[in-house]
């Protein structure tokens, strides 16, 4: 007889019946046929890595979504996702997929598959790189090809990358796209090709965007979006009926581009735009400002690091002097002197809308800040001037945030009042 032995040590029969289900789940997922009782005991030992076919459709308990995440990244911040541990993973891994896609080498139901297991939950999409085609050995085709006649067969045609039409159409949740064509780390087997996004990968995401009429917000950052690309895009989201943020950063863009931004500003609902570190002269931003001279919706616009000089600057300021809606403008890096800050003397004396500007990195002066200053005098509408290597002086910077510190602590004790009474 076994002094150890205990009749507690022996699973119960529903124990055992249990471990068969969780062990068998993936053959056979009989989960809705189980008491809740029984249905949270199978839930908390599932194994993370069963097949989204599976789990997707089936399962919409957070606990087990969110075992499913943390598993998976280390760090998992879901009000990113509305709260929800499922709508972050299915997020995060169709992105995933999305990354390493590879044209005509990855099956492409890789992401057909994944549409109505994830349809209903994905309502944003970063995806921060996309993969070119793998190129051919040119070793074994091309012996008789000097390098010059090599890099001129292997043109734009061949790296065209993912077309997200299909994909983008399919998700009738789809609010946010932020992307990026280009290669994340790739070290040592760096090449420009790898960063090319072509004409008709353009056509291609026009299209999608287009489609996709939920879609608020845009972002095409860092892809080498020239003038010809912006106008294709422009020309697809005009009148688009959801739009209210577009995000075309760090690219391209020209004084072409800018008119046809300046039309999509006229002609939709946008609220949020930057165009920061483009390659916008004085011609762009008179187009510009034009619209927002015009703009019933546009409250915030980023023209940092551009070139806009003192005479899309001064324009800018005239379309100030009429325009109700914007809050927020950016124009740092842009080359601008005292004319431009004589201008805005007058908007910060008149506009009773903006509450954010920014000139710092320009040449506005110890006059043009003087000016500024006499402008801010009596404005008690402004929250942030930034005028930092603005060559203003000391003295403005100090008066400047002095008022604007009284006109922050303004608005703040009216926010509180009105909390009060709500």
């Amino acid at each position: 007889e076994d002094p150890e032995w205990s009749l507690a040590t022996v699973p119960r029969l529903t124990e055992l019946c249990l471990q068969h289900i969780i062990h068998n789940f993936e053959k056979n997922p009989i989960l809705d046929r189980l008491l809740p009782e029984h249905q949270r005991k199978v839930l908390d030992r599932l194994p993370t890595g069963l097949p989204l076919a599976v789990t997707a459709n089936l399962i919409s308990d957070e606990d087990y979504w969110k075992r499913c995440c943390t598993k998976r990244w280390q760090v998992c911040d879901i009000s990113n996702y509305g709260g929800s541990w499922k709508r972050m993973f299915l997020e995060r891994h169709l992105e995933n997929i999305l990354k390493c896609f590879t044209p005509n080498t990855t099956d492409p139901s890789q992401v057909l598959e994944l549409i109505p297991l994830c349809k209903d939950y994905v309502r944003k999409l970063e995806v921060d790189q996309f993969l070119p085609p793998l190129e051919v050995d040119q070793n074994e085709e091309r012996d008789d090809l000097s390098k010059s006649e090599s890099d001129m067969e292997f043109s734009e045609d061949s790296v065209h990358h993912y077309d997200l039409r299909v994909l983008v159409t399919a998700l009738p949740h789809l609010e946010e796209l932020h992307l990026t064509y280009g290669v994340k780390d790739c070290g040592m087997n760096f090449e420009w090709k790898l960063f090319n996004f072509t004409y008709q990968d353009c056509c291609n995401l026009a299209v999608a965007v287009k489609m996709c009429q939920n879609l608020k917000v845009f972002k095409l950052m860092r892809s080498k979006v020239d003038d010809d690309k912006t106008r294709l895009l422009v020309h697809n989201l005009l009148d688009h009926p959801c739009l209210v943020e577009l995000n075309l950063s760090h690219n391209l863009i020209r004084d072409k581009g800018a008119r046809a931004i300046a039309k999509l500003i006229k002609h939709s609902k946008l609220e949020t735009l930057d165009l920061c570190n483009n390659q916008i002269h004085d011609l762009g931003a008179q187009a510009l400002a034009q619209a927002l001279a015009e703009s019933s919706t546009l409250t915030s616009l980023n023209l940092r690091l551009n070139c806009v000089e003192d005479k899309g600057g001064e324009a800018i300021g005239r379309a100030l002097l009429t325009n109700a809606t914007l809050k927020s403008l950016h124009l740092g890096s842009n080359k601008l002197s005292e004319p431009t800050a004589a201008l805005f003397s007058q908007v910060l004396a008149q506009n009773t809308t903006l509450t954010s500007i920014n000139f710092s990195c320009n040449h506005l002066g110890l006059d043009g800040g003087k000016q500024m200053l006499e402008g801010l005098a009596g404005n008690k509408i402004l929250t942030e001037l930034d005028l930092r290597m603005a060559e203003v002086g000391q003295e403005t910077e100090y008066l400047v945030y002095q008022i604007l510190w009284a006109n922050r602590e303004a608005a703040r004790l009216e926010s509180l009042q009105q909390s009060r009474v709500q």
